[in-house]
């Protein structure tokens, strides 16, 4: 009888799964998600076509799981590039860069994060809430050091968070759609968090 993993990658205690998904996210730097099939991955990945059948159920399930490791290495992007700065300031310049470099070098990956069918905005799946929330707080904390900071409007953190986010997904979209250069990125959002509420008396 034949095993439903090739030989010559012997895959162990589990680890099949996140080969799959690595395979996948590879694909995705040449294609977009709508392109993926359960025996595309499983070809790259070096496994039979039956073999992703032990994790996934369907096509869907492993968009959702695709997305999931999406998210997983666009936080991961995020937070690196946060530690490697202490000024809040640059904490939260380096956030949108990361941000926005992330859509450039991967915009398959990047559309499949904000995909709303496989993850619907105020329901995510499983998988894929527990990194929006770290996402989430780590915009949050980001914004709540800038407001401890010398000079900065004293206005609400979230509604803060959310002109920053949506400042940044914005440049992220026009990059992504060559409407704006990558290098034009830093200066935009250095202009941005530059601003300060005008002095009185």
């Amino acid at each position: 009888m034949s095993s439903s993993i090739e030989s010559d990658h012997p895959y162990h205690h589990g680890n099949l799964r996140q080969a799959l998904l690595e395979a996948a996210f590879e694909l995705l730097a040449t294609r977009p998600a709508t392109q993926l099939s359960l025996r595309e991955v499983a070809r790259a990945a070096g496994v039979s076509h039956a073999a992703p059948y032990h994790y996934f159920a369907d096509r869907d399930s492993l968009l959702k799981a695709v997305g999931a490791e999406c998210m997983r290495r666009f936080l991961q992007a995020q937070q690196t590039a946060v530690a490697r700065r202490r000024a809040p300031v640059e904490r939260l310049i380096a956030l949108g860069l990361a941000y926005v470099r992330f859509a450039h070098e991967q915009p398959n990956a990047f559309a499949l994060v904000f995909d709303a069918q496989l993850c619907p905005p105020g329901a995510p799946n499983a998988d894929s809430a527990p990194l929006i929330a770290a996402n989430e707080a780590l915009l949050r904390d980001c914004v709540a050091a800038l407001q401890q900071a010398d000079d900065v409007p004293d206005v609400d953190g979230d509604a803060l968070g959310a002109a920053l986010w949506g400042t940044v997904h914005g440049l992220a979209q026009l990059v992504m759609a060559g409407h704006l250069p990558m290098d034009a990125v830093e200066p935009a959002l250095r202009a941005l968090l530059g601003l300060r509420a005008p002095r009185h008396g």
